[in-house]
């Protein structure tokens, strides 16, 4: 019985804190082609050091396509900061 209405409480404050949270930041998501990825393990190394950016919220790298896939703030980083990150990581990279 506790549980079920702490639960419950969980359930109606998520709800109420959601929209302020959600509303709070607008994203931005960019595509980079990175031409140097040469095996399947590049795209962890990539992935780590663009997720070390402030303000990066997702990314994602793919070795088929060798592209990498960022979704950030843009109040807390720039393209310019992405592509920063992948250069220093051994991958540089450009704006598809």
């Amino acid at each position: 019985m506790t549980r079920n209405l702490i639960f419950s409480a969980l359930i109606i404050l998520s709800a109420l804190l959601t929209p302020f949270s959600a509303s709070a930041v607008e994203t931005k998501t960019v595509t980079l082609d990175v031409p140097g990825m040469t095996c399947k393990f590049c795209p962890i190394t990539i992935r780590k050091a663009l997720k070390k950016v402030p303000g990066v919220i997702d990314a994602k790298s793919d070795y088929e396509t060798k592209t990498a896939t960022v979704t950030f703030d843009p109040d807390m980083t720039s393209v310019e900061a992405l592509t920063k990150a992948t250069a220093n990581a051994g991958y540089p990279s450009t704006v598809k």
